[in-house]
């Protein structure tokens, strides 16, 4: 089978590109690398450097299935300059849906996200709760959830939106490096591997166990396994034309900023400093998801739900990242070629 995949270059998107390589499909990876990384994008893969509003120059009916992830996510960006997500993230969404129905290319897994949701009505979000993003990047995922429905219902479209929690953990060599960094699980590390002085705790007073935020974490690879089942999907008709299929993706269980701290601790053994500081506006006490329909469409369910191997992986990661900044910058002063917030709960 082949397969375009949007913002291949990028974390989740080259770990997704990764294994359907391992599968023996042919892959091509689209990127305009505005945040993705050359190096992300996996060994075997074709590779264009472009923007997802061009993805008419590059689709054609050999195609069997677009992998959509080539979106801004940062919600503090989203708010302080929200005409960048609704240009990239909705307008470029809606010219690749053009393309697709050009192309005839009938099916797509998009990645969209559990901030549609906004505040929570319930601890474990089901796919009927009530949608009510609270910053631009979610409302732009919402929008365009909305668009796809659309496109299913008129032109034929079969497709799956996989709802994700919190991504965390590595794969091969594909792990998170946002910058500026957002997510709790790496700023954690960053404090493990002395580049970060103290991570700070939003708020000790929320009404959990320990009074710090709880969230669901999902590794990447677990991630990824959702969307090869997706494919299957789609390609075996139990996700038929005209039908929009809305998947969460979660653990089903959450673990506390502080949980998340002291298994960074002992997976690293390295003391992490934490400063305690006053909540943010917005931040649920709970975010937690519910994955049975996942499992009953898709057949899917998480096999790393632990949060102290999903930490490993990440730290296996960190380091590895660390070490070759440090190679490099050591080949840098020998006249070598050199390379190119603090957290609470993540969004």
């Amino acid at each position: 089978m082949r397969y375009l995949v949007t913002g291949g270059a990028g974390y989740v998107g080259g770990v997704v590109a990764a294994r359907l390589l391992a599968e023996g499909h042919t892959v091509t990876v689209l990127d305009d690398l505005s945040t993705g990384f050359r190096e992300g994008v996996p060994e075997g893969a074709a590779f264009i450097e472009g923007r997802v509003q061009d993805a008419a120059r590059h689709l054609d009916p050999s195609y069997d299935a677009v992998l959509h992830f080539a979106a801004y996510s940062q919600v503090g960006e989203s708010v302080a300059d929200p005409e960048k997500y609704w240009t990239n993230n909705v307008g470029g969404t809606l010219d690749l849906l053009a393309a697709m129905r050009g192309a005839g290319v009938r099916r797509l897994v998009f990645s969209s996200t559990a901030a549609t949701y906004g505040e929570p009505v319930s601890e474990r979000i089901t796919e009927t709760d009530p949608t009510a993003p609270t910053s631009p990047y979610g409302a732009t995922k919402l929008a365009v959830d909305h668009m796809i429905a659309g496109e299913a219902a008129a032109h034929g479209l079969a497709a799956v939106s996989l709802r994700y929690f919190n991504v965390a953990g590595a794969y091969g060599s594909c792990g998170e490096r946002h910058d500026p960094e957002s997510h709790l699980i790496p700023l954690v590390l960053q404090v493990a591997l002395g580049t970060r002085e103290s991570i700070s705790v939003y708020g000790d007073d929320y009404p959990t166990p320990d009074g710090t935020c709880v969230r669901d974490y999902i590794h990447v690879a677990d991630l990824a396994d959702a969307h090869l089942l997706a494919l299957r999907a789609l390609e075996g008709g139990e996700v038929p034309a005209g039908e929009h299929l809305i998947c969460n993706l979660g653990n089903g269980n959450g673990f506390s900023v502080r949980e998340v701290v002291e298994t960074v601790r002992a997976v690293t053994g390295h003391p992490v400093p934490e400063a305690v500081a006053a909540r943010r506006p917005g931040d649920p006490a709970v975010l937690v998801a519910s994955a049975d329909r996942a499992r009953a469409r898709l057949g899917w369910k998480p096999t790393r739900p632990e949060l102290a191997g999903i930490v490993a992986d990440a730290w296996e990661f960190a380091r590895a990242r660390a070490a070759g900044a440090a190679t490099r910058d050591v080949a840098g002063a020998d006249g070598g070629a050199a390379d190119r917030a603090a957290g609470g709960a993540d969004a």
